[in-house]
């Protein structure tokens, strides 16, 4: 079969043929018919994380969509956390327990674009936020995928304001396209300046903060928060690191948090992913994407590597 074989931590994937799966005890082989090219995946196969070092040579793709036994699935995998390969392939060995059905009229693709950045998105929002109808959200690096789904499921749960922050214009565009109130521009690291335009665009202080950045957003973001207000983590695009003020947490009583999906349980997983799904088909949820012939798979990967893709790039047989 043809898939994207990783040959060395930190190197692009190229298109080979490469032997098909074999299915084990409890597996299934999967047609697949939408492998996304996520920032996970580029960080499992980078060797440098704390994810550890892949064992090469491997197929990445940590999730995707695909169709076996008849129906239309969206399906996980270990690859590049765990021996074995992944999605972007023309078929994956997948544990039967962990296929999730997708309801009809939804489009492989687009689910595959939203996938677990989603999940991510909605646990960041409900399960570690706490949200709360009526209260203001700002949510930093909002032109991402995982930003783009924060601000729609925001605004479904009833959030009384939603401010998108992101640093360029071309994501502050998407931002403002997916339901965002306000948009804020991220164009200087001064941390009063950026906690001046979060109130202001918020209408007062901010109750919950999802961030994908870290660094200076992240500690201007708390100086945004009413008191007992949260910031959730989800990632570092920015900076790895954050100078938070223990008078702004102490004064405030804030809460910062960090969130992964590595600690849904597989049920937990499956039904995030059902609702992501169902929000799809009714077109309640969405990201732009770009639908990449896996032959191709080398481009994508360094696009998504460069910041380069304005969407959401899934591989397709």
């Amino acid at each position: 079969m043809r898939a994207a074989v990783l040959r060395a931590p930190g190197q692009a994937p190229d298109a080979l043929e490469h032997p098909d799966p074999v299915p084990g005890p409890g597996q299934v082989l999967v047609e697949v018919l939408a492998a996304p090219v996520t920032p996970l995946d580029l960080l499992c196969a980078s060797g440098t994380s704390y994810l550890g070092v892949p064992a090469v040579p491997y197929v990445p793709g940590v999730q995707g969509v695909g169709r076996v036994e008849g129906r239309t699935v969206w399906f996980p995998t270990p690859a590049g956390t765990a021996p074995g390969d992944g999605s972007m392939a023309e078929r994956a060995a997948v544990a039967r327990d962990d296929l999730v059905d997708l309801p009809e009229g939804a489009d492989p693709v687009r689910v595959a674009a939203l996938g677990l950045s989603a999940v991510a998105a909605s646990a960041a929002l409900h399960r570690r936020g706490e949200l709360a109808a009526g209260e203001r959200v700002l949510v930093l690096g909002a032109g991402g995928t995982v930003g783009q789904a924060a601000v729609q499921l925001a605004r479904l749960a009833g959030a009384g304001r939603v401010v998108a922050a992101a640093r360029s214009a071309g994501a502050r565009e998407r931002a403002r396209a997916a339901g965002a109130d306000a948009v804020v521009a991220l164009d200087t690291g001064e941390v009063d300046e950026l906690a001046r335009r979060f109130r202001e665009a918020a209408g007062g202080d901010v109750d919950l903060v999802v961030d994908t950045l870290f660094g200076p957003s992240a500690v201007a973001a708390c100086r945004a928060l009413a008191p007992g207000g949260r910031l959730v983590n989800l990632g570092s695009s920015a900076a790895p690191t954050a100078e938070l003020e223990s008078g702004v947490l102490r004064g405030r009583s804030l809460r910062v948090l960090g969130w992964t999906n590595l600690e849904l349980t597989g049920a937990e997983r499956s039904a995030a992913v059902e609702r992501v799904a169902a929000l799809s088909a009714r077109g309640e949820l969405s990201v732009p994407h770009e639908a990449v012939p896996l032959a191709d798979a080398a481009t994508a990967w360094a696009r998504q590597a460069a910041g380069a893709a304005a969407a959401r790039l899934v591989l397709v047989p």
